[in-house]
């Protein structure tokens, strides 16, 4: 039993050994495939250099449009109708031009009455004066007490006294009576209205705005980076809901930002809006001047999981060459071609046609530089 088993071990030794033999033969082979796969170019590319070019610089951010200063106008009456309206939203107005008239019957005759009474007081006083220089006479020739002359004397003292009070109240109906006719308190164009004819008003009730000398203005919101490359003077384009542009000079740069947002504001006045209307929420442009860029064509940019990167050529072999992936930052976008803020030197050479199929490390074929 055991001669039969010692011969069957024997039998298949040659066996294992060919194919242990088979084995190594083949990994041998795997290898240097391998070896073959990983000297053959994945891609035929052609490469070039970024172009040095001096660009216009610019910050892209929106905003909303607003009123330069919007102007809540009311009556400071209690309880007072309204006679007539006399303008409407989006019409035009000078400073001192009547917006709002309001039923003043009553005012009317409280003026007459302190009219009446400032023509009493006038009368008291001219009693008050004669009896006063009366007493001072007979006071001089001794045939009146020292007491009643001073009485009529001190008569003169509270019929002024009286004129004065009546003539202030004269003032204060005349003014009432001002204020039952609102006015435009400067140039401007109205903005909105909540009033209407027979409406009874209060001093807290806001019955028309007025956008002041009717002047807009655009407040673009910026993260704090880009707050502090803005000056006083930096034109802002935008464009209205027809396409055309529209220009606008920056006022004020706020000088603190949102905690919340970590953005702050600048301010550009709109001279001319054109169909800027203030509530729009548009995208505008500020221009920061020229500045040296490095430009590459578009199709030379890969983008990936959000972010840009180049392919730039490393070491080479002939018209062979691995490529590095590198990370770069875009700019401005000038038609098939793109700026580079960073990541890519000037004398690097880079992938420009197939970069888009190419992985870190690839070894690739160079047909063409320059291109």
């Amino acid at each position: 039993m055991s001669t039969r088993r010692f011969s069957s071990n024997i039998a298949a030794a040659p066996l294992l050994a060919a194919a242990l033999a088979l084995l190594v033969a083949c990994s041998g082979k795997q290898d240097t495939v391998a070896s073959v796969v990983n000297d053959t170019p994945a891609l035929t590319v052609t490469v070039g250099k970024p172009i040095s070019r001096s660009l216009a610089r610019t910050i892209t951010a929106s905003g909303s449009v607003a009123p330069w200063q919007e102007i809540s106008l009311g009556v400071e009456l209690s309880s007072v109708r309204v006679a007539r309206v006399l303008v409407d939203v989006g019409q035009k107005v000078k400073k001192g031009q009547p917006l709002i008239e309001m039923d003043a019957r009553t005012l009317q005759v409280d003026l007459n009455s302190a009219r009446a009474r400032v023509a009493e007081a006038d009368a008291a006083l001219v009693l008050a004066r004669a009896n006063a220089e009366r007493g001072r006479r007979l006071k001089e020739q001794q045939l009146i007490s020292a007491g009643n002359a001073d009485e009529l004397i001190a008569g003169d003292a509270r019929a002024e006294a009286q004129r004065q009070s009546a003539l202030a109240q004269l003032e204060s109906a005349r003014l009432r009576l001002g204020f039952a006719t609102v006015r435009a308190p400067d140039d401007g164009v109205i903005s909105a209205r909540s009033v209407d004819a027979g409406q009874i008003v209060s001093p807290n009730n806001e019955l028309l705005k007025m956008i002041r000398e009717s002047r807009l203005e655009w407040r673009g919101e910026l993260s704090g980076a880009d707050l502090a490359r803005i000056k006083v003077g930096t034109e802002v384009r935008l464009r209205d809901p027809t396409g055309a542009e529209v220009i606008g000079k920056v006022r004020s740069v706020a000088p603190s930002l949102d905690p919340r947002s970590r953005t702050g504001l600048v301010y550009a006045d709109l001279a001319k809006p054109g169909e800027l209307r203030a509530g729009m929420f548009v995208e505008g442009e500020l221009a920061l001047g020229d500045a040296p860029a490095l430009v590459v064509p578009r199709q030379a940019v890969v983008v990936r999981d959000g972010i840009s990167y180049v392919f730039a050529v490393g070491q080479r072999t002939g018209d062979n060459a691995r490529v590095i992936q590198q990370r770069v930052e875009t700019g401005a976008a000038l038609g098939n071609e793109v700026a580079l803020r960073s990541g890519l030197e000037a004398d690097q050479s880079i992938v420009i046609r197939g970069a888009g199929f190419l992985s870190d490390g690839d070894l690739v074929a160079i047909v063409k530089e320059g291109v």
